[in-house]
């Protein structure tokens, strides 16, 4: 019985240095502010942008969509207060 005991805390102080161990590898260096922005900018250069002929066409296609979502719950919105004030009318 003693031996199970101690084979268990000899586990748990296993188990107690892994997890240090993981902490301590999960732990970032800091980076100077300038570091961090010359990375910024590093990145940036790497992103393709879209053409101005492609931004018109995306910000279309999101209006168009803004419009059609509006349109649909101002006739949710039309089709339920109607169905209310019959309902009501009637009690």
């Amino acid at each position: 019985m003693a031996k199970a005991k101690l084979l268990g805390n000899e586990r748990k102080e296993k188990l107690e240095q892994q997890r240090k161990a993981a902490k301590k590898a999960n732990r970032k260096k800091r980076r100077s502010p300038a570091k961090v922005f010359k990375d910024i900018i590093s990145e940036l250069k790497k992103v393709t942008w879209p053409t101005t002929k492609d931004l018109i066409k995306y910000a279309g296609a999101v209006v168009a969509f803004i419009l059609v979502v509006a349109v649909l719950v101002y006739l949710m919105d039309l089709g339920l207060s109607t169905l209310f004030s019959l309902v009501l009318k009637r009690s």
